[in-house]
Formats: C-alpha cells, sequence, structure tokens
C-alpha cells in the first residue's frame, strides 16, 4: 500500500510539472515571432473581435499554429505510449500500422486530381483520413487478430504498399510545381494552418484518446503477459483493435493535417516510462503533455532558427530524433548482449 501511495504521489508531480512546463511553452509560442506583440492584450482583443494588429497576429497566426502543434504532439506522443504497450515493445512506433502512409498517399489525390475540392482548405485533412481508415482497414483484415506479431506483420505490409504507391503518384506527377508542394507538406509543419484544422485535430484526439483511455486496464494486464490478462476476463482481441483504431485515427490526422512528424511517438514514452514505474496504463497521460510539449517547443525552434527559409518541423524532429532513437537502440543492445 505504502508502494502505491508512493507512486500516486509521483504521478501527481509528473503530472503537475508537465502541466507547468505546457503553461510555459504556449506563453512562448505565442510571444515568440518576426513581429513583437503582448499577448494578453491580442488575446483579450481577438475574443472581443477587435481587429488590431496584435488581435490578428495572435488569433489568427500563431493561437492556431500552438493550438495544432498541441494537438499533434499530444496525438503523436499519446499513440506512441499506446502502441509501444499493446505490442509490448519499446521500439514500436506509431506509423507501424500504416496510417501515416495512408493519410499522405490520400493528401497526394488532393494535389494530383484535386478530389474533395468542396471541402476548401479541408480537403488535404478529409483525403489523408480516409486514406489512413482505409489503410487501417486492410491491415485490419490482413492481421485478423490483435496478436501484436501479425499486427506488426500487417502494418509493415500495407506501409510498404501505400509507400509504393505514393511514390508512383511522385514519379507521375504532372508538373513540377505538384510534386514540390507535396514534398514540401510530407516534410511537416504547422504553419499556415486555420482554426478549421484544430477542430479537425481536436475531434480525432478526443476519440482517438477515448478509445485508447478505455483500455488502460487492458495495457496493465498485458504488461503481465497475454495468460494473466485472460484470466483477469479483459477481451484483449477486441481491445487490442480499439487501441489500434483509436491509434490509427490519432496518427492518421496528425499526418492529414501537418505532414509527416517523425520520432515523437517513439521518443516520449521513453523519456516517460521510468517516471511511471514502467506502467503502460499509467504513461498515457504524460507521453500526451510531453508530446505537446516536445512539439511545440521545435515548432517554437523552427521559428527562430537564423536561416533564410522557415526549416520544417518534420525535418527538425527527424534531426533531434535521429540521435536518440540510436542511443536508444545502443541502451537496448546493451541489455540483451
Amino acid at each position: 500500500m505504502a508502494v502505491n501511495r508512493e507512486n500516486a504521489a509521483m504521478m501527481e508531480r509528473l503530472n503537475l510539472i508537465l502541466f507547468a512546463l505546457l503553461v510555459v511553452i504556449v506563453w512562448l509560442s505565442l510571444s515568440l515571432g518576426s513581429t513583437q506583440v503582448s499577448v494578453t492584450s491580442g488575446l483579450l482583443e481577438w475574443l472581443n473581435n477587435e481587429l488590431t494588429s496584435d488581435a490578428l497576429i495572435i488569433g489568427e497566426i500563431r493561437l492556431p499554429r500552438t493550438l495544432l502543434a498541441l494537438a499533434v504532439g499530444a496525438a503523436l506522443g499519446l499513440s506512441g505510449a499506446a502502441l509501444q504497450g499493446l505490442l509490448r515493445n519499446p521500439l514500436a512506433d506509431p506509423g507501424l500500422l500504416g496510417a501515416s502512409q495512408g493519410a499522405a498517399l490520400g493528401a497526394a489525390s488532393v494535389f494530383y486530381f484535386g478530389l474533395f475540392a468542396s471541402f476548401g482548405s479541408l480537403a488535404i485533412a478529409v483525403a489523408g483520413l480516409l486514406g489512413a481508415l482505409i489503410a487501417l482497414v486492410f491491415m485490419l483484415f490482413l492481421a485478423g487478430s490483435g496478436r501484436p506479431a501479425l499486427v506488426i506483420m500487417a502494418g509493415l505490409a500495407i506501409s510498404t504498399v501505400t509507400g509504393a504507391l505514393l511514390a508512383v503518384v511522385l514519379n507521375f506527377a504532372p508538373n513540377p510545381y505538384a510534386m514540390q508542394e507535396l514534398v514540401f507538406w510530407l516534410l511537416g509543419s504547422v504553419s499556415n494552418r486555420g482554426m478549421d484544422s484544430v477542430y479537425l485535430m481536436l475531434i480525432a484526439l478526443l476519440i482517438g484518446g477515448v478509445l485508447i483511455a478505455r483500455q488502460a486496464t487492458l495495457l496493465a494486464g498485458l504488461s503481465l503477459g497475454d495468460r494473466v490478462a485472460e484470466s483477469m476476463g479483459l477481451r484483449i482481441t477486441k481491445g487490442s483493435r480499439l487501441i489500434i483504431l483509436g491509434t490509427a485515427v490519432l496518427v492518421g490526422t496528425s499526418v492529414s493535417v501537418a505532414g509527416v512528424i517523425g520520432f515523437v511517438g517513439l521518443l516520449v514514452p521513453h523519456i516517460i516510462r521510468p517516471w511511471v514505474a514502467h506502467r503502460p496504463d499509467r504513461l498515457l497521460l504524460p507521453s500526451a503533455i510531453l508530446g505537446a510539449i516536445l512539439v511545440c517547443a521545435a515548432d517554437i525552434i523552427v521559428r527562430i532558427f537564423p536561416v533564410g527559409q522557415e526549416l520544417k518541423l518534420g525535418v527538425l524532429t527527424s534531426l533531434l530524433g535521429a540521435p536518440l532513437f540510436i542511443w536508444i537502440v545502443w541502451q537496448e543492445r546493451r541489455r540483451w548482449f
């Protein structure tokens, strides 16, 4: 009992620290930029529909960018924690399900074929989400059950197929400008996005978050083994599919509105795991918060980076995440050899 109380107290402290960091990073994101503005007055004037320069910069540019970065980061962090807990593999990545590649293929159809034009600025997001869901359906059909090995194999197969189809689309681009636009979009960014993209991301975060959070008990049981989980009366196959569905919704929507932002879902759970006693069920909320913090912080770095052209967010996360990923693999190797 004393150990449980100590772990609960540690979780509360961890969440409080993360929430404090979240508030700080949000304030910095709203404050920093090429133009100096007052965040407080800008927010108040924007809420009162006053068309001042501060209100336009805060409400129309920085606030949507900040909220989208937070939502995308939370979605990637949460999906990474859920997927690693489900597959019991610390190197599992949210893109493993094929949702990222499916979303990218759906977005390519908008760039090249003008599909979903009636949705206006949301056309790319809608097509990307539809592509992710189609990839998920094929992956679940191919996997059959929710067993980790089959999920991994089916996800890799669907990722390979959709990646090949995306390469074909790029190869037969109608003009170099369309191909360049798609490539820049795939590099990942939360700039030049409106509140409609934020609303779509928040809806996906709510749906995916609920699906995953309701299976927290299953994740805790699976950490003890399939037989123990079954003896606890947990429905492994159904619960696993719900977790996969929630992860695919989160990842697919993130890619559809912000492009590919790598390594967040892979690295965030590794940072949090020692602080939650390696409990996969307790990993979910802190991973979502830290994911939001890291993506928002990376976007701030992108904005203040002294280059002529803005460095893409997905490029920065890859540059920072790749060395950390190598370090994690090295640590795993030392454990086994």
